[in-house]
């Protein structure tokens, strides 16, 4: 448990932490004054100052933040040339939007990693059989791992949706497969009748067998970080329009006076994490990008407190040609922060209440993806 908690924190501080810094960088090169750096949260430990920055750790291990000067409306203004505030519109949208920009980067970096070690999965038109349930129709047969089904009946397959399709039209009846299995490099052909299930036992298909159409490939390992880099983008889009579709679907919900029992808050990362981390290390990595995809989209949200939040002020001012008054600013964050804080426990509570009725971490993440 104790390890379990230690990869959680450092999840949770590489995804702020990488966050806060896209946030320092750019600040720092429109040239705002960063007052503050800090790893962890306060109470502050200790610091040391290097030029504007005070670099800090503090007693909370997770997390970071970035103190810039005249961030706030009603902060005192000691350097105006080097306040946030006094930045024109582009600089202060490029200095909020860099924090989700890094996000994104680091969701890249993180399935780019994964695939260059762990190789790149591709579609092929093989339906090959990689497990086989014990005394299943498929073992009796005499099917085995690494079998690939080119025909069920009469009909060729190429998918999985085709190979499904045709045996459980087949259920209860006698069907033909033919297959293809490799012995000493050699490949044969080979007929196996068999009688897929009525009523298979939970878990277990008709024939007991769990099949794919993907194999994965391994590049030169020269041109690895590359393709990790391609694929590694693809999957940041793919998991952004999830997430985005995700955040739809809970605020259509909401309007609707349901309540999303899908959503999981600080109990259920941590669950996620404590499962990624039993896979090992490449899970946990692939599991930092899916979550630094949601950490920028929810970032971008136009909510106040959230970065989306500034930026609509930010537009905002654009549009009426003045600025949003300092009291009105301040006072609508801090009211959006309230609000978040509440659903944070809430979400928090229903985590707890949902983990404990499950009676352990992998029951209560069956509840939580099902």
């Amino acid at each position: 448990m104790f390890g379990s908690i230690l990869v959680f924190l450092l999840v949770l501080s590489i995804l702020v932490l990488v966050h806060e810094f896209g946030h320092f960088m750019v600040a720092k090169h429109f040239g705002v004054m960063v007052e503050e750096f800090g790893f962890g949260l306060p109470p502050r430990l200790f610091g040391k100052k290097i030029g504007d920055t005070l670099y800090s750790i503090n007693a909370l291990p997770f997390g970071g933040f970035v103190r810039l000067h005249g961030e706030s409306p009603e902060e005192k203004v000691t350097y105006p040339k080097k306040s946030f505030l006094k930045k024109s519109k582009r600089k202060r949208i490029a200095i909020i939007v860099a924090g989700v920009i890094m996000n994104f980067l680091l969701a890249i970096t993180a399935f780019a990693i994964t695939y260059s070690f762990n190789g790149i999965p591709k579609n092929t038109p093989d339906v090959k059989i990689v497990d086989i349930s014990t005394s299943s129709p498929a073992q009796v047969a005499g099917l085995i791992v690494g079998d690939i089904v080119r025909k069920v009946g009469k009909t060729v397959v190429s998918t999985n949706d085709e190979f499904i399709s045709l045996v459980d039209q087949s259920k209860g009846k006698k069907v033909t497969l033919e297959i293809e299995r490799t012995i000493n490099s050699e490949k044969t052909s080979k007929n196996i009748t068999l009688t897929p299930r009525e009523k298979p036992p939970e878990g277990e298909g008709p024939m007991g067998v769990v099949i794919t159409t993907t194999e994965i490939y391994y590049p030169p390992i020269i041109l690895r970080p590359f393709y990790g880099i391609y694929y590694g983008f693809k999957d940041a889009v793919f998991w952004g329009k999830n997430v985005i579709l995700g955040f739809y679907g809970i605020f259509a919900n909401l309007f609707k006076g349901q309540v999303p029992q899908d959503v999981a808050g600080p109990v259920g990362i941590f669950a996620l994490t404590s499962e990624a981390s039993k896979i090992g290390i490449f899970a946990v990595i692939n599991f930092i990008g899916i979550l630094s995809v949601n950490l920028a989209i929810l970032n971008v949200l136009p909510f106040p407190a959230l970065d989306g939040g500034r930026l609509f002020f930010i537009v905002l001012e654009g549009v009426i040609g003045k600025k949003v008054l300092p009291k009105v600013e301040a006072m609508v964050h801090t009211v959006g922060m309230i609000i978040l804080l509440a659903l944070l426990l809430a979400v928090t509570a229903h985590d707890i209440i949902r983990l404990i009725a499950a009676g352990s971490i992998s029951g209560f993440l069956q509840g939580v993806v099902k």
